[in-house]
Order: structure tokens, then C-alpha cells, then sequence
């Protein structure tokens, strides 16, 4: 196992940042706003960052973005915590992804599922174990839409010595019961549902207690103070914060698709921090949904300064 994979497993135990890719007005990639972006995501002491996947409109990317990112992500952020890159799209396009981030000095990636394609999970297993072999990079498979695993197929990659870690954004409970009983608790599984928060406690049950936060990009200080009360058992902390904050944000994420990313971007530019506009097919937020947003993270910040971790 290459020297990386220790550092990157070892990683994934906390709060997990996944920073947006900055646009400018005209659509290009905005590397000056990135690195800004990475400082301020950065100070909320993230234990790794993902740059280039979901969040970071991966599927939006051209190859040369796509590298010209990670290594801007490499470069500003010094080692000081593990870069892991996004890959996606069909076996040698994700495999091609792999390499370049490689080359760009990444220290892992995340293989984000196959779009359109659905195969049975043999042609899964074959995928993901190509993917693993085009790179020495430590590999996170994310289980979500197009990519679902049975456990018989996570317990076969769990054999691959640089796959190190499942990503679940799919929510099955009965399913990940499954298949960490196939592997035994060997591959780390974490959070990655989105507005991962919401569904903390559930995912702790089965041994997850690292997830993405989204809100780690652009309300920090709220993300935070529900991870440390997280982990150190302040339910109340975590029930206000889910009432005032989280579950409002969730059901506005849920009423209009790709507002998963739109509305962090929005949320940065309610908070004087624009990233710039999103890529097609993702759509901005709209003026009153941007209006609703913006009183949830008033009503958020307001939550914050009545608790303790505050």
C-alpha cells in the first residue's frame, strides 16, 4: 500500500469538506476565488478536503479543469490535510480522471458512480476495480443513484488494497447493515447523504461518524458547533440546530433538483463570499427560494449563539 493510504485512511474520521468550484460571470473556472475559498473552508479545521466532485460540479468539468483544480487544491493547501479528487463517468474516462489527479499531486480520490450506465454488480465490481488499478491514490467508492452495491460486491473491493473507504449517499440502513456485516467492519463507511446532518445519528449506529457537510462551504460556524456537539453527545445542541437550521435547509434542497449545489453557492453569496453561478444543467436558486435561504441561515447563526459550543 502506497505511502499516502495510511494518512487518507486516517483522514476520514471527522468533518469532511467538499468546497465549490468558483465560476466567474462568463462560466470559466475562477482559480483566485478557489484558493480563497480553500482558506476559508480550511479554517474550520476539516480533517480532509474533496475538491472536483459533486460539489464541485465534477460533472461539469473539462480533463484540463479538472487537473487545473486539484493542483490549485494541492498547491494552496500544503499538505496540511489530505486532497482527495473527484472521478466519474464511464470506466476509462473515470480511470483517465484517476491519473490526472495522480499527476496533479492528489492524495486520494472519490469515484463518483457511472452516469446513465447501470450494470449488475459484477460489472461494478469491474469497474471500481479498474479505476483502483489506473492509480496508486488511496480509492472512496460512493454508493448513490447509478452505483449501488450488494454486499457480496463491497466485500470483493474491500479486498483491494487502495480501496479504503464507501461513501454512502443512498440511506438504505437495511443495506449498509448488510453489507458491513459482509466485510466485517473493514471498510470504513461514511456519511454522504445530503445535508449529511440530518442523518448523523443514524449513520453512527453503524459505526459512521465522519460525514460531508455541504454547510462547511458556506455557514461554517453552524456546521462546526453541530459537529462538536456531535461528538460530544450535546443533543440538545444537535436538536436545535436541526430544528432551526438543517431540517428547514433540507426540505428547501429537496424541492427543486440540483439544489444540492445552487444553494451553497446562493448561500455564499447571501454571505458577501460569491463563488459565481453554477453550470448548466444545475439552475441558479430562484429569487424567492435565495429569500427563504437566506432567513434559514439567519435563523441558523441565531441558534448558534444561544448554545454552549457557541
Amino acid at each position: 500500500m502506497p505511502p499516502a493510504a495510511s494518512r487518507v485512511a486516517a483522514s476520514l474520521l471527522g468533518l469532511l469538506a467538499f468546497p465549490v468550484t468558483p465560476f466567474t460571470g462568463s462560466g470559466d473556472v475562477n482559480l483566485p476565488r478557489f484558493t480563497t475559498h480553500l482558506t476559508e473552508v480550511l479554517a474550520a479545521k476539516p480533517s480532509a478536503i474533496f475538491v472536483a466532485c459533486g460539489t464541485g460540479e465534477l460533472a461539469s468539468l473539462t480533463a484540463a479543469e479538472h487537473q487545473t483544480v486539484v493542483r490549485a487544491a494541492v498547491e494552496h493547501v500544503a499538505g496540511t490535510v489530505p486532497v482527495l479528487a473527484g472521478a466519474g463517468g464511464g470506466t476509462r474516462t473515470a480511470a483517465e480522471f484517476a491519473r490526472a489527479a495522480q499527476a496533479a499531486g492528489a492524495d486520494g480520490l472519490l469515484v463518483l458512480p457511472p452516469y446513465l450506465q447501470v450494470g449488475p454488480p459484477t460489472g461494478l465490481v469491474a469497474h471500481y476495480r479498474q479505476v483502483a488499478a489506473a492509480t496508486d491514490l488511496d480509492v472512496v467508492l460512493y454508493q448513490r443513484g447509478t452505483a449501488i452495491f450488494s454486499p457480496a460486491a463491497v466485500a470483493e473491493l474491500a479486498e483491494v488494497d487502495n480501496i479504503v473507504a464507501l461513501k454512502d449517499g443512498h440511506g438504505d440502513m437495511e443495506l449498509l447493515q448488510l453489507i458491513h456485516a459482509a466485510t466485517a467492519g473493514r471498510l470504513p463507511l461514511l456519511n454522504g447523504m445530503p445535508t449529511a446532518e440530518v442523518f448523523a445519528r443514524s449513520y453512527a449506529g453503524l459505526g459512521a461518524r465522519a460525514y460531508s457537510s455541504a454547510v462547511l462551504a458556506f455557514v461554517p460556524e453552524v456546521a462546526v458547533a453541530f459537529f462538536q456537539a456531535f461528538e460530544n453527545g450535546d443533543e440538545a445542541t444537535q436538536d436545535l440546530l436541526l430544528r432551526e437550521f438543517y431540517a428547514p435547509l433540507a426540505d428547501l434542497r429537496k424541492s427543486t433538483p440540483g439544489y444540492a449545489v445552487s444553494l451553497i453557492k446562493a448561500g455564499l453569496d447571501i454571505r458577501g463570499r460569491s463563488a459565481g453561478p453554477v453550470r448548466s444543467p444545475l439552475a441558479e436558486v430562484t429569487p424567492e427560494h435565495r429569500e427563504q435561504l437566506a432567513r434559514i441561515i439567519d435563523r441558523g447563526l441565531a441558534a448558534l449563539s444561544a448554545t454552549p459550543v457557541a
